[in-house]
């Protein structure tokens, strides 16, 4: 039985990933930590609201025992400088890591990254230079196991929604084509993605850097 830790379950791959943990009689218990409550009660459940994450130290003293981390908390680069981003996406994602490896070493992390992160952090794009610096901390900071998860597109699965508007004005338009989106290995789901991350729990990878087909290829090893 495992403890795991989602942060980002209000966001769509978040709450995907919850409701796989809710679901799987292998995981006894989800701390979940939000800036705002998601108002959802399950006997699994335990929530703690954050509303700077960079204060993470305030609350080190209930994130000891844990056996995982999904950390699927992000935001959009548009509008943001680079420096906003770093400070949003590396920054606070760093004083997570930090405290949570100084507690739980033997824990698997699980980052949620993007379809074309650049590992090299030299790229021209700003988000995907970001995005591969956070990944390279994580991988270099020495928990059991890590992983980054770089998804493509993806499909809301048992009522989901994003909490972008431009993404369900997509889906929405993009609905009846569903059942033959999801017969492609390019694309996965928001079920998908947790049982992936479930599966890393259970059923380690050799890849650790896993784009839709690895995420698919995953998630079959817990269904």
């Amino acid at each position: 039985m495992k403890k795991v830790i989602i942060t980002g379950s209000s966001g769509m791959v978040g709450k995907g990933v919850l409701l796989e943990c809710l679901d799987n009689p292998e995981i006894e218990h989800v701390l979940i930590i939000n800036r705002k409550s998601i108002h959802l009660s399950h006997p699994k459940i335990e929530e703690i609201l954050l509303e700077n994450f960079q204060d993470i130290a305030q609350i080190q003293d209930r994130l000891a025992g844990y056996d995982a981390c999904f950390y699927c908390m992000g935001i959009s680069a548009v509008g943001l400088s680079e420096e906003q981003y770093t400070e949003i996406t590396y920054t606070i994602t760093k004083a997570f890591v930090d405290i949570l490896y100084d507690l739980n070493k033997k824990m698997v992390f699980v980052y949620v990254s993007g379809q074309g992160t650049d590992s090299t952090e030299n790229g021209r794009i700003m988000w995907a230079r970001v995005k591969g610096r956070t990944e390279n901390m994580i991988f270099s900071k020495g928990f059991y196991d890590a992983y980054a998860f770089r998804p493509g597109f993806i499909l809301p699965e048992k009522d989901i929604t994003s909490r972008t508007r431009l993404y369900n004005i997509i889906y929405k338009i993009a609905k009846p084509f569903f059942p033959l989106l999801r017969k492609s290995k390019n694309v996965t789901t928001t079920t998908k993605l947790g049982l992936a991350m479930i599966a890393t729990l259970f059923h380690p990878s050799t890849k650790k850097i896993l784009d839709n087909r690895d995420i698919n290829q995953l998630a079959e090893s817990v269904v």
